[in-house]
């Protein structure tokens, strides 16, 4: 069954005649649908007549466009290299392990954690270190994960 992406005309038709419009039309759609699905690609690519490889190249060189549905709370693990240096990737595999995450996966089952590795969170001196959401996590161990984890999820229960 094919989803309904009229939702997506009003933004389509403010963009339709401005050349060099298609970041911020996607930026749009992306706030409309949480992410940018393949097939709203190709309803964007028919509504306009853009190439939908034109479109799908735009939406993967920018690492600000997700191509999947993303969790309630995303957790950024910095990858920076003091962080690297202080053992980003313990922390890293434990919170796979925590989320139950095998490799290729990014999004716990209950769509409410999404896990990214980012080059840097400008935060060297609290190494290693973490993000979710807004909130910022620093001099990790892997004992301390459970109880953030923790603090999370019982906002969703509140």
């Amino acid at each position: 069954m094919e989803k309904d992406y009229s939702s997506l005309d009003a933004v389509i038709h403010k963009y339709r005649n401005r050349k060099g419009s298609l970041i911020p039309l996607l930026q749009e759609v992306q706030e409309i649908l949480g992410y940018i699905s393949r097939e709203a690609m190709r309803y964007i690519s028919d509504s306009l007549s853009i190439p939908a490889a034109d479109i799908y190249g735009v939406a993967t060189f920018y690492s600000m466009f997700k191509l999947k549905p993303q969790g309630r709370h995303i957790i950024r693990v910095c990858k920076g290299t003091a962080c690297h240096v202080s053992d980003a990737d313990s922390i890293l595999k434990a919170l796979r392990e925590l989320l139950g995450l095998d490799n290729g996966e990014d999004t716990t089952v209950d769509m409410m954690f999404t896990l990214m590795e980012v080059a840097c969170l400008g935060c060297c001196s609290l190494a290693p270190v973490i993000m979710i959401d807004d909130t910022t996590f620093g001099k990790l161990n892997a004992d301390m994960l459970p109880g953030i984890l923790d603090r999370f999820r019982a906002l969703e229960e509140a």
